[in-house]
């Protein structure tokens, strides 16, 4: 019911991005979901990847800091009101939402949520119970 996910901390400079991107792609590595996010002296790439362990290797092998977290795939209707509904639960079970990104799948009927809890278990029971399809990670990296 989780997915694993790469945390790559990196100066704002010009190229660190590529940098990565360069790392990865050598590796034959696909990248299924991506957020950055920055300060001004440093910026936070999340990476959802089709083999963990092997980008983890070679980003290190290269000098980068990576980390490893859970995160939790949630599908939502893509429509108005798709993201409302579920924040809208999580909040009124006490369940705060950390950080999150998104994508849309091919199909452009469901979007893909990528959720980072406080409370990773029971917002998964609360999404399950309230009929939220979870994404197992093997899903989501072979999509």
């Amino acid at each position: 019911m989780k997915v694993e996910q790469i945390s790559i901390f990196l100066e704002n400079k010009a190229g660190r991005l590529a940098d990565v991107t360069r790392v990865i792609a050598e590796a034959g590595i696909n990248i299924r979901a991506l957020s950055l996010a920055d300060t001004s002296d440093f910026g936070i790439l999340r990476l959802i990847v089709t083999d963990i362990e092997k980008a983890k290797a070679a980003l290190k092998e290269n000098g980068f800091t990576v980390g490893r977290t859970t995160v939790v795939a949630a599908e939502v209707p893509d429509q108005p009101g798709g993201l409302h509904s579920i924040l809208d639960l999580l909040s009124s079970n006490g369940i705060n939402v950390e950080y999150m990104y998104a994508f849309v799948q091919q199909s452009a009927k469901e979007a893909i949520l990528i959720f980072r809890f406080d409370r990773t278990d029971q917002a998964i029971e609360v999404l399950l119970k309230n009929g939220i399809k979870i994404i197992p990670g093997e899903k989501i990296y072979n999509i």
